[in-house]
C-alpha cells in the first residue's frame, strides 16, 4: 500500500493507537466525568478513524449517486426534491438510503447490524 508523502504509522493507524490507549488504559483508571468524556473521545476517535478508512470510496460513490440523479451536490438534490425537479421514485430512494447507509458506516455502525 502507498502511503504517499507519509510514513507509517499512517494517520488511521495513529487514531487507531490513541483509541486504544483510551480503551486499555486510562478507561479504567477514571471515573465519574473523566470517565464519561473518554468514552465520548474513544467513540470519537473510533468515527474518525472509520472516515479515514471509508471517506474516499464513499465521497466517490455519493459524487456518482448525485450525477446519476442529474444533480452537483446535496444542496442542488434538496431544492431539486423542494422543487419536485427530481422523480420521486426508486432511484432517488435508493440513492437517499445509501447516503444514510454511508453516515451511519462512519457515524455508529452498530445501526447497521440486523437483528
Amino acid at each position: 500500500m502507498t502511503h504517499g508523502p507519509h510514513d507509517v504509522p499512517t494517520a488511521a493507524e495513529l487514531v487507531a493507537a490513541v483509541r486504544d490507549f483510551l480503551e486499555t488504559d486510562v478507561l479504567p483508571a477514571v471515573d465519574g466525568r473523566v470517565r464519561f468524556h473518554t468514552r465520548v473521545a474513544i467513540n470519537v476517535l473510533g468515527m474518525v478513524e472509520r472516515e479515514i478508512q471509508l471517506g474516499p470510496d464513499q465521497a466517490r460513490e455519493h459524487a456518482a449517486r448525485l450525477t446519476d440523479l442529474g444533480v452537483a451536490d446535496d444542496a442542488e438534490l434538496a431544492a431539486a426534491i423542494r422543487e419536485g425537479r427530481v422523480a420521486d421514485d426508486d432511484a432517488l430512494v435508493t440513492a437517499l438510503e445509501q447516503a444514510v447507509r454511508a453516515k451511519l458506516a462512519v457515524a455508529n455502525p452498530a445501526y447497521l447490524e440486523e437483528d
